[in-house]
């Protein structure tokens, strides 16, 4: 555990200084917005997701208006990310509980966030990031393949599990802009569908892979 305490010291430092303003990709300006981002991201890019919520809000302004909508009005708007039915039906849920009993704000209880229609592990955490402040880990495909590859984790692909891993060996405060940092490292440079660019990257010093295929 002390390696991987290190090792994990020696990544948040090289990745801090790689992307300093590492932050979410999703568009948003209110708690709720991000929720219904997230839900939308699901097997879907956050740049298409950023293009769908504005022809949302057009229609449906404030959470009251999203709430009082038309599950398959919402749908007709939100298809082109996938899942249309499933992520309409959940963000209207999600958003009618909010008005009725949470007054219109989103909870900063994790477990509240849990409860919410469509709130997984990965969304709660996000919200509690990047809403909130507070120490978050949100273990998407680019976290669970990075921490993997780097030895954080050995072999751990199931999402809480590597959360529940990295809660160990990453300082929380630290937490949240690391989980960000994760994501912009491999889209740019540890990609998942090309040959890792190790030749670019600020981590082959301290990785055990490099120029290794995957």
């Amino acid at each position: 555990m002390g390696n991987k305490k290190k090792l994990a010291q020696e990544m948040i430092a090289c990745l801090k200084k790689e992307y300093p303003d590492a932050g979410c990709t999703l568009d948003y300006d209110d708690a709720w917005k991000l929720l219904v981002s997230v839900r939308l991201a699901a097997q879907c890019t956050d740049a298409r997701v950023n293009i769908i919520v504005q022809e949302l809000y057009q229609s449906y302004p404030d959470l009251d208006a999203l709430a009082d909508a038309d599950v398959a009005d919402i749908e007709a708007i939100v298809k082109p990310c996938g899942l249309g039915h499933s992520k309409a039906r959940d963000i209207s849920a999600c958003m009618k509980i909010l008005r009725d009993q949470y007054g219109g704000k989103v909870p900063d209880d994790f477990d509240a966030l849990l409860k919410l229609p469509g709130v997984g592990r990965k969304s709660a955490n996000l919200v509690m990031g990047d809403v909130f402040g507070k120490p978050a880990i949100v273990t998407d495909t680019h976290c669970i393949r990075l921490v993997n590859r780097m030895g954080l984790v050995d072999g751990i692909k199931e999402p809480k599990k590597v959360e529940m891993a990295l809660w160990k060996i990453i300082p929380p405060e630290e937490s949240n802009d690391f989980c960000h940092r994760l994501v912009e490292h491999g889209r740019a440079v540890c990609s998942a569908r090309t040959k890792p660019h190790c030749e670019i990257c600020c981590l082959k010093e301290i990785c055990p892979k490099v120029g290794v295929e995957k």
